[in-house]
């Protein structure tokens, strides 16, 4: 084995690393920095549309829905239909009913007890998956806006008690 001798004076340096920077550097540091830099924005943007997109309530209307049947598959989404009446039938684990619209009908089979603003004819959004032809609901939530709570004031209360 061959020792090289120790670089003299006015030899040339030798580079720590052929073709690249020296380690600890300043170069490698911004690089690093760069590489922590995306890796936070990716992350952050990722949490940023995941968050947002669970935070939006969709739901499609009893026509949509069957429209889409086959590729909604037993997904669990929200499905928007105005209670038929004389279709709502008590049972022992909930209700049972039919929605509509746009002239489509949907059966809902509801496990759990409904809310006490629910009766027919009133819109309703309705929590759950399709199973062969019904729709298996597990929450049911009644729609009405202002008009409603003007056109039925005894029925609707704030947490104040007051009926606006």
């Amino acid at each position: 084995m061959t020792i090289a001798p120790p670089a003299g004076p006015g030899s040339a340096p030798v580079p720590a690393t052929p073709g690249g920077p020296a380690p600890g550097s300043r170069q490698s540091h911004r690089l690093r920095y760069v590489g922590v830099g995306v890796v936070l924005a990716a992350a952050f943007a990722f949490l940023l549309v995941k968050g947002l997109g669970s935070s939006l309530d969709y739901y499609l209307t009893v026509d949509q829905a069957m429209h889409q049947k086959a590729t909604l598959g037993t997904r669990d989404f929200r499905l928007e239909g105005v209670v038929v009446p004389g279709t709502v039938h008590d049972t022992a684990t909930g209700v049972d009913f039919t929605v509509q619209s746009n002239g489509v009908s949907a059966q809902v089979a509801n496990t759990g007890s409904p809310p006490q603003l629910f009766q027919p004819n009133i819109p309703v959004v309705v929590v759950g998956h399709f199973d062969g032809n019904a729709f298996d609901s597990n929450q049911i939530l009644v729609k009405h806006s202002s008009s409603y709570v003007a056109a039925h004031p005894n029925r609707v209360k704030a947490p104040n008690g007051s009926t606006r």
